[in-house]
């Protein structure tokens, strides 16, 4: 039984609710208004004016491909709804993207962001702990594979930089990618960033390049989605999954997505890193602006930092937070951590079957993915270990705390390893 407030603290709980209201109230105007400032800005640019998702899908759209999600187009907007206006841009099918291959004039066109258009390969940007080994002769007898899935606004960094370095074990060979949109890698502005999107891009430029029979799988927050979906894909390669931090609620049928929407990014003004949240998952125009301000000109940004900061390099959280373009990672949010939610079960369900290890990771100070996700999946496969982190928050469960990481998730993948054989017998 919850404690009651005290009238101080509900004074406080009714000043920010009233607050909140008010703050996006404004942000759905400016949403409204924002929609008819890009499609001006993109016709004056770009001769065409690109889709969004102002309107609702009028249901044909909709139907031509499940995977995308329906909290694209069903945002609640008071003025959107008020005014009952039609703002979608064009008649352009949902399937074909924006028509605009490699970047819009809103995207960033650094050495950094457009290497991947030089390259012309068509595959992820990849980091492996085997340099100079080129793409194969990674298996052997004795070697254990592990692919390594980042979160939401990062990169293959964020593990390189930390699990890598603590590896003592020869025999582990260590793979992790900057996912589709983010990073180094490709960020086609004609792709919608689906889950399967996502997971046939791991397939083709880790699995099928490298070659590699058996893998575990270790994956942070929302890469946890995309770990899912790969280890139901491939659950006689697949020897363990390592999550940490996993968005999963039980699906609800159709509302699956919006369960997820209102549930990891809630419309709410405290603390700070969640009212970032929502402005970046509900407002496409308004977080299209902030994408404009930040990661086009980031290169000016991080020069700033390093000066007030008097640093010559910077933690690959700030970098990794602005190389993404908004069209990447308005998609994958939606139909990624959103639309994901829908498949999330059926996943789980094949892993269960398959008898693969399932090892869960959850600070207890989590403020973006609440510690009833991972006691959920619990509930969902009886089977896996659950650890929850005391006086660990999203982050601080791996930055800070890596060598010890590192070593149980070694332990960990020879564990596993063991049970995979018995498995396969």
């Amino acid at each position: 039984m919850s404690t009651p407030l005290s009238i101080p603290q509900r004074a406080l709980s009714t000043l920010i609710s009233a607050l909140g209201l008010v703050v996006f109230t404004f942000l759905d105007l400016l949403d409204f208004l924002l929609c008819y400032v890009y499609r001006f800005l993109d016709e004056l640019f770009e001769k065409s004016s690109s889709r969004c998702y102002c309107g609702d899908s009028n249901g044909e759209e909709r139907s031509l491909d499940e995977e995308i999600s329906k909290t694209l187009h069903e945002r609640e907007n008071i003025f959107r709804t008020k005014f009952s206006l039609d703002l979608r841009r064009d008649d352009r099918k949902v399937k074909g993207g924006n028509g605009f291959k490699h970047g819009r004039w809103s995207d960033c066109c650094c050495e950094s962001c457009i290497s991947w258009q030089e390259k012309g390969e068509g595959k992820l940007h990849v980091v492996t702990n085997v340099p100079n080994q080129g793409t194969k002769g990674y298996e052997n007898e004795t070697s254990e594979n592990v692919i390594f899935i980042h979160g939401f606004l990062s990169s293959s960094s964020f593990w390189a930089q930390t699990v890598f370095p603590q590896t003592t074990q020869p025999n582990f060979k260590l793979f992790a990618m900057d996912l589709l949109g983010f990073g180094r890698s490709p960020k086609p502005a004609d792709c919608l960033y689906k889950l399967e999107d996502h997971t046939g891009m791991i397939v083709k430029s880790v699995i099928e390049s490298y070659q590699l029979e058996s893998f575990h799988l270790v994956a942070h927050s929302m890469g946890c989605i995309i770990a899912l979906n790969l280890a139901a894909k491939y659950p006689d390669r697949v020897k363990s999954v390592t999550l940490l931090a996993p968005p999963y609620y039980p699906s609800n049928g159709e509302n699956a997505s919006h369960d997820a929407l209102n549930k990891l990014a809630k419309k709410k003004i405290w603390p700070p890193l969640a009212f970032g949240s929502a402005i970046m998952s509900w407002y496409e125009h308004v977080g299209r602006t902030v994408c404009l301000a930040f990661c086009r000109n980031h290169l000016i940004w991080e020069r700033i930092v390093k000066l007030l900061t008097g640093k010559r390099e910077l933690h690959f959280f700030v970098t990794d937070m602005t190389k993404h373009t908004h069209h990447s990672a308005w998609h994958t949010m939606h139909n990624v951590i959103c639309g994901g939610a829908k498949t999330q079960d059926k996943n789980l369900e094949i892993i269960k079957k398959a008898g693969i290890s399932v090892k869960i990771i959850h600070g207890d100070k989590d403020q973006m993915v609440p510690t009833e996700c991972s006691y959920n999946m619990k509930s969902s496969v009886p089977h896996a270990e659950l650890q929850i982190m005391n006086g660990h928050d999203h982050n601080s469960m791996i930055v800070g705390r890596e060598k010890e990481l590192t070593r149980e998730l070694e332990e960990y993948w020879l564990s596993a390893s063991m049970s995979y054989v018995t498995r396969e017998q």
